[in-house]
Formats: structure tokens, sequence, C-alpha cells
């Protein structure tokens, strides 16, 4: 059997699995052991055990737990409330109103975690219930949570765009700023489609509060500061160089339980379910990555992503077709890979195809963090949809299909940076100065 017909199988299984209801960690565990016990050599008994310590037994994955208990804290007592009541006059006059929240608060946490899992698990804890009660449509506020989440691996710090920068030998501070713009450039988009969206039905927005006075908005803004000064100073000491991005959660935790008792809203009660809530949400969000880490070691062994690239090599396209082809090809591996996977298991053979059509490393780099980030909402294994779905009990299927117009918005994003190169490129090279 070749490589590819060994990969197509692996993929029939794993939807056979999942439309059978089996656990998500468990269908990708079971295909990774079923492609190295009948298609390799190698033993993945033990490969199965190193798989799932090497995942989970990181310093920098400490900081998920931490910032999923941020935002139970934050969820449990009355500070969401808080920080959505200070939001609402300045976005009543905007089409969507408060459905804005959700890209706005993936958008500042996702520059504070750097995880897509973390910023899509916390900012739904936070805003879902809150966009619930207030009676805005609940498919709309799923799918812009699932896509909007990934802004976590997109605007700088990220984790993703580190492996890349290593992977490149590039420079990790210009793949940083290089993020920023696309970061807006998508986030402008979600919002645009929530405005499109909230004036073609205008019956499935809550109706607009009476006009407020700049001074009436200023004053009730006063309900932004505490979780305003929080995320500000979460972001301050992590780009000041004070903490790691772990350090950073463990302050946020601090902060947050601080504010709660300092707004008299923190019991034992509801201390105790929100640890318990961290503790169900970051089990669940690791025994996947567990199961996605011993299936990306399945996918390294038969050699299912080089062949791709091999084969993508042996072509010969044009540039655009280059690009065209390493899309389809990485929404491929999207649909059983994790991002950092995709990025290490292929750079090796694509990167010098690149380098070779005269892109350059940096633009590829943001380019790749999309594709990454469509990976994330793409079934059978798009990262968010598992984490959507856990959280809220909504089949994995129903949130996709809620995600569709803003994953189109991905696509769009893709299409303008490779048509407008200089939206990545432009701020490294103002910053630091072009390279020569």
């Amino acid at each position: 059997m070749t490589t590819l017909a060994i990969g197509g199988l692996l993929l029939f299984i794993m939807l056979l699995l999942l439309s059978g209801g089996v656990w998500i960690a468990m269908t990708l565990a079971i295909c990774g052991w079923i492609g190295q016990a009948f298609f390799t050599s190698t033993q993945p008994g033990k490969n199965l055990f190193s798989a799932f310590w090497e995942s989970n037994a990181s310093w920098e994955l400490a900081a998920l737990p931490l910032f999923v208990w941020m935002g139970e804290i934050l969820f449990r007592t009355k500070l969401s409330e808080e920080m959505f009541e200070g939001l609402r006059p300045w976005l009543n006059r905007i089409p969507g109103r408060l459905m804005h929240t959700t890209v706005l608060g993936c958008g500042i946490f996702g520059s504070v975690s750097g995880s897509s899992a973390a910023t899509c698990a916390t900012i739904s804890k936070v805003a879902l219930p809150e966009l619930m009660k207030r009676g805005y449509d609940e498919k709309i506020a799923l799918g812009s949570l699932a896509t909007a989440g990934t802004l976590g691996i997109l605007i700088p710090p990220s984790i993703t765009m580190v492996v890349y920068a290593v992977a490149a030998d590039a420079s990790i501070i210009r793949i940083f700023l290089a993020g920023f713009l696309p970061g807006f450039l998508l986030m402008a988009l979600f919002s645009g489609y929530i405005i499109w969206w909230s004036l073609r039905h205008p019956d499935k927005v809550p109706a607009a509060d009476p006009p407020s006075t700049f001074l009436e908005k200023i004053k009730q803004s006063g309900n932004l500061i505490p979780c305003g000064a929080l995320i500000v100073f979460v972001c301050w000491v992590l780009i000041a160089g004070y903490a790691t991005a772990t350090e950073c959660a463990a302050y946020g935790v601090a902060g947050s339980l601080a504010l709660a008792l300092w707004s008299r809203s923190l019991t034992w009660e509801n201390f105790w379910e929100g640890l318990m809530g961290t503790t169900r949400t970051s089990c669940m969000i690791m025994f996947i990555l567990a199961g996605a880490a011993f299936l990306t070691k399945t996918m390294a062994f038969t050699g299912i992503p080089r062949e791709l690239a091999d084969w993508v090599n042996s072509m010969q396209l044009s540039p655009m077709a280059l690009i065209a082809v390493l899309t389809g090809v990485y929404l491929i591996l999207g649909t059983a890979l994790d991002g950092i996977s995709m990025i290490v298991l292929t750079s090796a053979v694509v990167l010098p195809m690149i380098q070779k059509a005269g892109f350059d490393l940096i633009w590829f780099g943001i380019f790749i963090v999309l594709l990454v980030e469509i990976a994330e909402v793409t079934p059978p294994v798009g990262f968010n949809l598992f984490v959507l779905q856990n959280m809220t009990g909504k089949d994995s299927n129903t949130i996709a299909k809620a995600a569709i117009p803003f994953f189109l918005c991905l696509v769009v994003c893709i299409v303008l940076i490779t048509v407008f190169p200089q939206i990545v490129t432009y701020l490294p090279d103002v910053v630091m100065g072009a390279e020569k």
C-alpha cells in the first residue's frame, strides 16, 4: 500500500470512529496505533507512552490551565458581567453590538496567551453565557468564537511562530512584528461580517439601548477598569520582558482572584466550582493534545507529510501555482495534525521550494500560521471545534457549520496577504529595517 493510501485509510477510520461517538482523544490515539502497528516496524506501545508524556510535560503548556482558570474566575464572579456593561454603551450603535466582544476579547487575550485553545476556552467561558443571557444569536456567537479563538496563534507572542522561526532560521522578532497587521486585518474581517449579518437579520439582534450621553458612557466605562487593568498589566509584563507567558498566566490568575475579592463576589463555592471547571477543561484539552501527538508520531513514521511535500516539489510549479497547491496540502494535513507538527514535518522540503520560488520566508511564516488557523476549525480534527463542543455540548459539526462564514474570512485574509504581501512585511521592515 502506498504512503498516501495509508493516509487515506487512517482518515477514513478517524471519520468512522468520530461518527460512532468515540472520544476525540481516543479516536486520535486509535488511528495512531493502527498506523504504527500495521504500516511501520516501530513499537506503538513505547511511542504511545512517550507521546503522551512529551505532549503534556511542557513548561509552556502550564500556561493553558492557568489562563483557563483566569477565565473561570471572571465568569463565575460578576467581573465578566461588569466588563460587558462597560462595553455596552460604546458598541450600542454598531450593528451587532455586543457580538463584537467575541472578536475583541479573542484579539486582546490572544496577544497574552499565545494559544488558540486557551483563547477559545477562556473567552467562550466569559462571553458566551453573557451573550446568550442578552438574547444574541447562538449560531453567530459559536462561529465567531471558534474562528476568533485562532487569533491566539496569529497575534504575537505565539508558540507556533517561534517553531516556524527556528525551522526557517528566521528572526523571531521579525515574525512577531509581521503578525500584527494580518491579525488586525482578520479582526476587521470578522467584525465586518458580524456587521453585515446584523444588517441582514435585524430581528436576531437585541434592540439597541436608549442613546447615552458621552458623560454617561464614560461613567459606565468605569466597569471596564478592573478587567481592563488586569489585561493591560498581563500584556505589559510580557511585552516588557519581565515574565514568560506561563508567568503571565499566573499573574492573571492572582490578579483575577484579587479583583474578585475586592468586588466581594468571590465565595468558597464559586472558587471551588471554578477550580473544578478548570480541571475538567484542561484535562480535556491535554488529553486531546496527547492523542494528537501520538498520531503525529505515526505521520512521521509513515512519511505521509514528506511524501506530500515531495510530490508537490516534483510538479515544478510556477510561484503562484506552488502557493495554491501548498495551501491544499496544508489543509489536508490540518485534518489530522496540529499546527506545530505540520511545520516541523514539512519544513525541510517546503522551505527550500519557497526560497527557490522567490517568496520571503517571513511572509511565508504568516501564510502558514493562517493555514494553521484554518486547520483549527476544519473537521475532523479542528481543535477549536473540540474545545467548544466540550464546553457547550454542541456537536462539532454544528459548530463547524456556524463557523463557515468566518472560515471564509480567513480565506479572504490569505488571499489579501498573497496579493498584497506588504501587509505582512511592512511593519518588520519599518521597525527593523529591510533586510539587504
